[in-house]
């Protein structure tokens, strides 16, 4: 892609994302994210019902009568996108390619993110992390995120999920809220890391996938490969033996990353490249804001 190519796929995709993050997600996402605290406000004097544990002692000795601490919730979150660069984000059979729906995404969540006055980073990661970028404010920083994830060529090409939350939870102490980006397209087992990060964070996962990654077509021979591993096969389509094991295969896999993410209270969506990912995104951030 060449730079004149590359600045206009940014330009477009900051004009729609933009426009969602003001116009629909704006207050969705202000209340499914609540800030990670309560921070001090001010001191008043003592009501009728106020909890004896927030009396300052200081302020009460001063002026001969009780007086109480307020808090505040504390608005500011670092959110972090954890995304899948690995080879199979470059497939695209019905619909665009799964990388330019998950940069779609991730610009979505960065407006979103920045509109509520929060810092946003991401972590990029195939089988190994490929790159880390710090969490930062301002449009400016969010321009070159997505020119970053249109750009990107990561050195593997699987996919680690458990590897990438892993250093997630070693790289960010202070508590934030982090989206796990992916197709899932995975063998390892991230059960244990996703429960260690979500006992520290705040985690939600998006599954972006193709949905010839779901089922097979019934076109007779055809010649296959594997993005992640480069391995060449001829499949018979037109075998409804065949088209009915990969549909197992598919369904066994989702039924596995639902019950992982389920058991680590991870809140997800899943949306293929050719549905509309702002009906998900409603979803997910309708569903936490009623929790």
């Amino acid at each position: 892609m060449d730079s004149n190519e590359l600045i206009k796929k940014v330009r477009k995709i900051e004009i729609k994302t933009r426009g969602l993050s003001q116009n629909i997600f704006a207050g969705e996402y202000h209340s499914a994210f609540k800030g990670r605290g309560m921070m001090f406000a001010e001191v008043r004097e003592y009501q009728y019902g106020d909890d004896i544990r927030d009396i300052d002692w200081n302020v009460t000795a001063r002026h001969n009568k009780p007086f109480v601490k307020v808090y505040e919730e504390e608005r500011e979150l670092t959110v972090m996108l954890l995304v899948d660069v690995s080879a199979s984000r470059n497939f695209g059979a019905v619909g665009p390619e799964k990388r330019e729906m998950i940069a779609e995404i991730a610009a979505t969540i960065a407006f979103s993110a920045i509109q509520n006055n929060d810092k946003i980073g991401a972590i990029f990661f195939s089988d190994r992390v490929e790159k880390f970028i710090t969490p930062k404010k301002g449009r400016k920083h969010i321009l070159y995120l997505i020119r970053e994830l249109l750009e990107f060529q990561p050195e593997s090409r699987g996919t680690d999920i458990a590897q990438a939350v892993r250093y997630f939870s070693d790289a960010l102490k202070r508590r934030c809220t982090m989206f796990l980006i992916s197709d899932f397209i995975d063998e390892s087992d991230y059960k244990t890391p996703l429960n260690v990060a979500q006992s520290r964070h705040d985690v939600m996962a998006i599954q972006v996938y193709d949905k010839r990654d779901s089922e097979m077509p019934d076109v007779g021979l055809m010649q296959v490969q594997d993005l992640e591993t480069g391995a060449v096969r001829w499949i018979d389509t037109s075998s409804s033996r065949t088209r009915k094991a990969y549909n197992k295969w598919w369904y066994d896999r989702q039924q596995a990353m639902i019950g992982t993410l389920r058991s680590s209270r991870v809140d997800f969506a899943s949306v293929a490249t050719n549905e509309d990912y702002v009906r998900a995104l409603m979803g997910l951030f309708k569903t936490r804001a009623t929790v």
